[in-house]
């Protein structure tokens, strides 16, 4: 009885520490995300919003958004930054296929994050399954809606209609605390640290600290989620993944706290590699995180005054229906919901070694936005 009592205690300790261990890998996560895009919009800052000049047609717009998101790593950015590029006079059928680009252009931060299990084969097909499953799902709902966009435009007629409303409704969103009251102290901290620094070497420092804390948090977060695995067993992520809205749910309800749909899809990376979670568990997660990062366009939207607030507002809600009607249609619709799944499974096994990956990488989110805009040029 004493040595079931004394079992008991250890158990319970152990659970603690290792929640206490995975909220600490996390915000370490989201701190080194914020440095590194922090320290990109430093350095190519300026350059992202010239880039939006080039966006003379939604084709050259969509790839202008993944590009534009691949280069600092955060759609939440992007998309704040359309939002006041709108507000300042772009139209909003520019700006749409520019947010659509983002969803794909976010994709890559959990794509190279799957490269940390290439060491061993059946381990990283199912992390690289589970990344590019967001990066099919985006790409198949861009393939279905921005034609339809272009021909009819539902999504400016629909944004323009609940934007009317809400306006005349009087509503308004308040921030969020949740995981940025956590870094806060940190950032300020390294921006005290690194006030005396040129800009340029100010965001080459956060970037390469930003990279390094992001290798280190995913490193822990792998050893974390494994113990926890052979600790506790599957059974602790069980109830989440064999049900898929509350895995959706859980996903948006993470990445409208940690305002980084990046840091969630990441978690995913460890638990995919490690065999916790099926591909089909991860998918609606990921669709989940999707959604949870449209309340950062509608937190932009909200410092926009006057007249300009209607079509900010106007924008963050194309980007929430274009995310919503996504996952009515594609996951809605059991013939359009193995798609993603297919493509995702297909390309995890087709990529035999970190340099396909690398390829695919370059050439998705740099080689074809690239050379659209060098030949638009011409």
């Amino acid at each position: 009885m004493k040595e079931q009592s004394r079992r008991l205690v250890s158990y319970r300790w152990v659970a603690r520490l290792w929640w206490v261990a995975a909220i600490v890998t996390i915000v370490l996560l989201a701190f080194g995300l914020k440095l590194l895009g922090t320290g990109l919009k430093e350095l190519v800052g300026d350059r992202v919003s010239v880039l939006f000049a080039f966006a003379t047609n939604p084709a050259l717009g969509l790839l202008i958004g993944v590009l534009a998101t691949a280069l600092v790593q955060s759609s939440s950015a992007v998309t704040s930054l359309v939002v006041g590029l709108v507000a300042t006079g772009m139209p909003v059928t520019t700006a749409i296929p520019i947010v659509m680009g983002a969803n794909i252009g976010t994709t890559i931060t959990n794509t190279l994050l799957s490269l940390g299990q290439a060491g061993d084969r059946d381990r990283f097909e199912r992390a690289f399954a589970a990344a590019t499953v967001h990066d099919f799902f985006n790409i198949f709902c861009v393939a279905l809606f921005l034609p339809l966009e272009i021909s009819t435009g539902f999504l400016t007629r629909l944004s323009g209609s609940f934007a009317n409303l809400i306006r005349d409704w009087g509503l308004t969103f308040e921030s969020p605390v949740g995981l940025k009251t956590l870094i806060s102290p940190l950032v300020k901290a390294t921006t005290a640290l690194t006030a005396g620094l040129s800009p340029v070497l100010h965001g080459a420092v956060w970037l390469g600290l930003g990279l390094a804390i992001v290798l280190l948090a995913i490193a822990m977060l792998a050893k974390t989620l494994t113990f926890a695995i052979e600790r506790f067993g599957n059974g602790l992520f069980g109830a989440i993944g064999d049900r898929p809205l509350l895995a959706m749910a859980t996903g948006a309800g993470i990445t409208t706290i940690v305002q980084s749909s990046s840091t969630t899809t990441s978690l995913m990376v460890p638990l995919a590699a490690s065999g916790a979670w099926r591909l089909e568990a991860i998918y609606p997660f990921t669709l989940g995180a999707n959604l949870g990062t449209c309340v950062t366009a509608f937190l932009a939207a909200t410092a926009i005054a006057g007249n300009a607030s209607l079509v900010a507002l106007q924008i963050a809600i194309a980007h929430l229906l274009h995310n919503a009607i996504g996952v009515a249609v594609v996951y809605g619709l059991p013939v359009l919901r193995r798609v993603p799944l297919t493509g995702a499974r297909w390309l995890a096994r087709s990529a035999r070694s970190p340099w396909a990956v690398a390829g695919y990488v370059l050439g998705v989110f740099f080689g074809l936005p690239g050379l659209a805009i060098v030949v638009s040029l011409l």
